[in-house]
């Protein structure tokens, strides 16, 4: 017998894309199900994490006019990892496996099925993988590519090109359950469960509607929220920088008091004095800045807040 999947579609004023998101996932949901390759019992799940416009309304509407739609709605807005992570802690109750991918489509939904064949051979975390990126600009992609390096010299355990489409068995869910932090950055979480794992590889398309959710600042954040939530590199860094500092300025004293007691040789104070504070400051505030920013995530841990507040359910 088929196992019930949960296709995951976090959502953020969506309302430009839903129509036809829906109408998509529903032709290939309900071929999978005359395929025999999932439940009849399986349903696409949107999470509305508190879009302004009328994305409720639409996901309200289409969950009225059709059984295989179900949703979550959050009490505000919570961010696109606790959304998603609010949608799979809801499907886990419900389906044996989910499937998370974003409201665009700009993921191949046709690797579906792929996904599925991976979990019935055995794999219980199955990631989606960009293949190419032919419609990317050449500063994303150098961008995207350095991230996932530096990711990786800092010790975090990634999936390389591989965002938030993803498969999770019943057991990888619960595995993800007991994770408590607050400060979510699941590409970096999911890794960590363990569990046989597979990879479907694919071509993102392009957003057909809509505009990105995801612009240069929120990318920013998220990718220094991967860094600073999976790494104490940083701080280390300022340690052997601070190291550094200091023996140079040991070089200087050295140079300076020799400079003093040649004889006919001055020592020009002002330049050289203005340039070790602004040096010395600027490092300080840096190492302040970072220590800071770590100082805040264990402020956020230790009140242990919920991730996000679950004001509906639609099933």
């Amino acid at each position: 017998m088929p196992d019930t999947l949960y296709i995951v579609v976090p959502c953020y004023n969506e309302e430009a894309v839903l129509p036809e998101t829906s109408s998509r996932l529903r032709d290939k949901l309900l071929r999978m199900i005359s395929a025999g390759i999932v439940d009849d019992s399986s349903k696409i799940m949107f999470v509305d994490d508190g879009s302004k416009d009328k994305t409720w309304e639409i996901i309200e509407a289409l969950h009225d006019s059709d059984a295989l739609y179900s949703a979550v709605k959050l009490s505000r807005n919570k961010g696109h990892q606790n959304a998603l992570m609010a949608g799979i802690m809801t499907a886990m109750r419900r389906a044996d496996v989910t499937i998370s991918i974003d409201a665009d489509l700009q993921d191949d939904i046709e690797c579906l099925d792929e996904f599925i064949r991976q979990y019935n051979d055995g794999c219980d975390i199955v990631y989606g993988v960009r293949g190419d990126r032919p419609k990317d600009t050449a500063f994303k992609k150098a961008s995207a590519q350095t991230y996932y390096r530096l990711l990786k010299i800092l010790g975090v355990n990634v999936v390389f090109n591989h965002a938030d489409y993803r498969l999770m068995s019943k057991r990888a869910m619960e595995g993800l359950a007991s994770f408590r932090e607050v400060n979510l950055f699941l590409r970096g979480i999911v890794p960590l469960i363990g569990y046989k794992s597979g990879t479907v590889t694919y071509s993102r398309g392009e957003r057909f509607a809509g505009e990105s959710k995801y612009p240069l600042k929120k990318m920013l954040a998220f990718a220094w929220e991967g860094v600073s939530s999976f790494s104490v590199l940083p701080m280390r860094f300022i340690t052997i920088l601070g190291i550094l500092t200091f023996i140079i300025s040991l070089g200087f004293m050295l140079y300076t008091f020799i400079m003093a007691i040649l004889p006919g040789r001055t020592v020009p104070g002002w330049s050289t004095l203005m340039i070790s504070i602004w040096l010395l400051g600027g490092l300080q505030l840096l190492a302040l800045g970072v220590i800071g920013e770590y100082i805040g995530k264990i402020y956020s841990e230790i009140k242990d807040r919920p991730k996000y507040i679950i004001e509906t359910i639609l099933e």
